[in-house]
């Protein structure tokens, strides 16, 4: 059974109102990317490049290898994917205005480290929360 490889990808909201998807490390002489309307469309995007990708190496003789995908967020993207969650109440949790959150989500604003910081903790508490919780 073959390893898979990890690759983190960057997904954030473009000047042009999409979302852009990219790896940060090229795979072979590839580098995927992905864009869309919405996050799930960059996804789907994406994934679509890497069968392709899987598909020319294999023209060429070679072997694509099996890759996992870690995703890195800016906030609009986490938040455009992750729709279920209340902004605001994230950010209660995170120590942020949740106005000020309000403007990082909408692009009116742009966060500082600082604050994505927070929000970063934020979600690891959450998440953490969440894996032990049940019904």
């Amino acid at each position: 059974m073959r390893m898979k490889k990890n690759l983190t990808i960057v997904m954030e909201k473009a000047s042009d109102g999409g979302y852009a998807c990219s790896a940060e490390e090229a795979v072979g002489k590839y580098i995927l990317a992905g864009y869309g309307d919405t996050v799930a469309e960059a996804k789907k995007d994406l994934l679509v490049a890497y069968e392709e990708f899987k598909e020319m190496a294999a023209e060429e003789g070679e072997e694509m290898p099996e890759l996992e995908f870690t995703y890195k967020y800016d906030i609009q993207s986490f938040f455009n994917y992750f729709s279920f969650l209340n902004v605001t109440k994230v950010a209660e949790r995170a120590g942020i205005n949740p106005s000020q959150m309000r403007q990082y989500t909408s692009g009116a604003a742009n966060a500082s480290q600082k604050q994505y910081e927070k929000l970063r903790e934020a979600v690891e508490a959450f998440t953490k929360e969440l894996t032990v919780a049940t019904f």
